[in-house]
Protein backbone atom coordinates (compact mmCIF):
# COMPACT_ATOMS: atom_id res chain seq x y z
CA UNK A 1 0.00 0.00 0.00
CA UNK A 2 2.84 2.38 0.86
CA UNK A 3 4.48 1.67 -2.48
CA UNK A 4 1.31 2.63 -4.34
CA UNK A 5 0.92 5.82 -2.30
CA UNK A 6 4.58 6.73 -2.91
CA UNK A 7 4.19 6.12 -6.69
CA UNK A 8 1.04 8.24 -6.83
CA UNK A 9 2.72 11.00 -4.85
CA UNK A 10 5.75 10.92 -7.17
CA UNK A 11 3.52 10.98 -10.27
CA UNK A 12 1.51 13.94 -8.94
CA UNK A 13 4.72 15.81 -8.16
CA UNK A 14 6.06 15.14 -11.68
CA UNK A 15 2.87 16.48 -13.24
CA UNK A 16 3.01 19.62 -11.07
CA UNK A 17 6.64 20.22 -12.07
CA UNK A 18 5.84 19.74 -15.77
CA UNK A 19 2.92 22.17 -15.67
CA UNK A 20 4.98 24.74 -13.77
CA UNK A 21 7.98 24.32 -16.07
CA UNK A 22 6.27 24.11 -19.43
CA UNK A 23 3.04 25.99 -18.79
CA UNK A 24 -0.43 25.12 -19.85
CA UNK A 25 -1.02 24.73 -23.61
CA UNK A 26 -4.27 26.73 -23.18
CA UNK A 27 -2.16 29.79 -22.39
CA UNK A 28 0.24 29.65 -25.32
CA UNK A 29 1.51 32.96 -26.63
CA UNK A 30 -0.49 34.52 -29.43
CA UNK A 31 1.69 34.52 -32.57
CA UNK A 32 -0.27 37.37 -34.28
CA UNK A 33 0.34 41.08 -34.03
CA UNK A 34 -2.54 43.48 -34.80
CA UNK A 35 -0.98 44.35 -38.18
CA UNK A 36 -0.62 40.65 -39.06
CA UNK A 37 -4.24 39.91 -38.12
CA UNK A 38 -5.53 42.75 -40.33
CA UNK A 39 -3.19 41.76 -43.16
CA UNK A 40 -4.19 38.07 -42.95
CA UNK A 41 -7.88 38.89 -43.26
CA UNK A 42 -7.83 41.96 -45.54
CA UNK A 43 -4.35 42.34 -47.05
CA UNK A 44 -2.35 45.55 -47.16
CA UNK A 45 -0.16 47.45 -44.76
CA UNK A 46 -1.64 48.46 -41.39
CA UNK A 47 -0.48 50.98 -38.80
CA UNK A 48 -1.81 51.41 -35.27
CA UNK A 49 -3.50 54.79 -34.90
CA UNK A 50 -3.22 57.21 -32.00
CA UNK A 51 -5.48 56.21 -29.12
CA UNK A 52 -5.86 52.85 -30.87
CA UNK A 53 -5.36 50.34 -28.05
CA UNK A 54 -7.36 49.11 -25.07
CA UNK A 55 -6.75 46.08 -22.82
CA UNK A 56 -9.65 43.80 -21.96
CA UNK A 57 -9.38 42.83 -18.31
CA UNK A 58 -12.03 40.69 -16.59
CA UNK A 59 -13.59 41.76 -13.30
CA UNK A 60 -11.36 39.24 -11.48
CA UNK A 61 -8.20 40.75 -13.04
CA UNK A 62 -7.66 38.14 -15.74
CA UNK A 63 -6.06 39.58 -18.89
CA UNK A 64 -8.30 38.42 -21.73
CA UNK A 65 -6.75 40.28 -24.65
CA UNK A 66 -6.24 43.60 -26.39
CA UNK A 67 -8.29 45.50 -28.95
CA UNK A 68 -6.52 47.63 -31.57
CA UNK A 69 -7.60 50.21 -34.13
CA UNK A 70 -5.43 50.02 -37.24
CA UNK A 71 -5.40 52.17 -40.41
CA UNK A 72 -4.38 51.50 -44.00
CA UNK A 73 -3.45 54.88 -45.51
CA UNK A 74 -3.34 53.44 -49.05
CA UNK A 75 -6.99 52.34 -48.96
CA UNK A 76 -8.62 54.55 -46.29
CA UNK A 77 -9.84 51.50 -44.36
CA UNK A 78 -9.76 51.02 -40.59
CA UNK A 79 -9.35 47.54 -39.09
CA UNK A 80 -10.28 46.63 -35.53
CA UNK A 81 -8.79 43.46 -34.16
CA UNK A 82 -9.18 41.74 -30.80
CA UNK A 83 -5.98 39.80 -30.07
CA UNK A 84 -6.46 37.05 -27.46
CA UNK A 85 -4.14 36.74 -24.47
CA UNK A 86 -6.07 34.20 -22.38
CA UNK A 87 -6.60 30.82 -24.03
CA UNK A 88 -4.71 31.76 -27.21
CA UNK A 89 -4.64 28.71 -29.45
CA UNK A 90 -7.97 27.35 -28.23
CA UNK A 91 -11.35 28.39 -29.56
CA UNK A 92 -13.29 30.81 -27.39
CA UNK A 93 -15.86 33.52 -28.12
CA UNK A 94 -14.41 36.94 -28.92
CA UNK A 95 -15.54 40.00 -30.86
CA UNK A 96 -14.03 43.02 -32.66
CA UNK A 97 -16.38 45.92 -33.54
CA UNK A 98 -16.28 49.30 -35.27
CA UNK A 99 -18.72 52.17 -35.72
CA UNK A 100 -18.16 54.80 -38.43
CA UNK A 101 -19.53 58.37 -38.40
CA UNK A 102 -20.54 59.22 -41.98
CA UNK A 103 -21.10 62.98 -42.41
CA UNK A 104 -22.48 63.36 -38.89
CA UNK A 105 -24.81 60.37 -39.19
CA UNK A 106 -23.41 57.40 -37.32
CA UNK A 107 -23.93 53.92 -38.63
CA UNK A 108 -24.61 50.91 -36.45
CA UNK A 109 -21.83 48.89 -34.90
CA UNK A 110 -20.53 46.12 -37.16
CA UNK A 111 -18.31 43.35 -35.95
CA UNK A 112 -16.67 40.01 -36.31
CA UNK A 113 -17.75 37.62 -33.57
CA UNK A 114 -17.16 33.92 -33.16
CA UNK A 115 -15.19 31.14 -31.51
CA UNK A 116 -11.65 31.94 -32.64
CA UNK A 117 -8.22 30.64 -31.62
CA UNK A 118 -6.19 33.85 -31.90
CA UNK A 119 -8.09 36.95 -33.03
CA UNK A 120 -11.22 38.53 -34.48
CA UNK A 121 -10.95 41.31 -37.08
CA UNK A 122 -13.31 43.66 -38.93
CA UNK A 123 -12.61 46.44 -41.42
CA UNK A 124 -14.61 49.41 -42.68
CA UNK A 125 -13.88 52.32 -44.99
CA UNK A 126 -13.36 55.41 -42.84
CA UNK A 127 -11.26 57.97 -44.75
CA UNK A 128 -12.11 61.46 -43.42
CA UNK A 129 -14.62 59.90 -40.98
CA UNK A 130 -14.61 59.46 -37.21
CA UNK A 131 -14.70 56.00 -35.64
CA UNK A 132 -15.38 54.20 -32.39
CA UNK A 133 -14.00 50.73 -31.72
CA UNK A 134 -14.39 47.92 -29.21
CA UNK A 135 -13.35 44.39 -28.44
CA UNK A 136 -14.85 41.75 -26.17
CA UNK A 137 -14.29 38.24 -24.83
CA UNK A 138 -16.80 35.85 -23.31
CA UNK A 139 -15.45 34.93 -19.88
CA UNK A 140 -17.23 33.39 -16.93
CA UNK A 141 -20.53 33.52 -18.79
CA UNK A 142 -20.35 37.30 -19.39
CA UNK A 143 -18.99 39.48 -22.18
CA UNK A 144 -16.05 41.51 -20.91
CA UNK A 145 -15.34 44.47 -23.20
CA UNK A 146 -13.34 47.62 -23.69
CA UNK A 147 -12.83 50.15 -26.42
CA UNK A 148 -13.15 53.80 -27.27
CA UNK A 149 -16.82 54.79 -27.18
CA UNK A 150 -16.21 58.43 -28.14
CA UNK A 151 -15.57 59.60 -31.71
CA UNK A 152 -11.92 59.87 -32.71
CA UNK A 153 -9.31 59.31 -35.40
CA UNK A 154 -11.19 61.54 -37.85
CA UNK A 155 -8.62 61.20 -40.64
Amino acid sequence: MRTLARRLSTAAFAVAVAVTTFGSPAHAANPYTPAQACNNDFGGSWTQVSDGHRSIIADDGTDLGDVYLMYNSATGYNCVTMIKVRAAGTESNIRASIKVDVEGTSRDWVGDSGAYKYYAAIQRYAKDMCVQYAGAALYGGYWQNNGRFAWGNCI
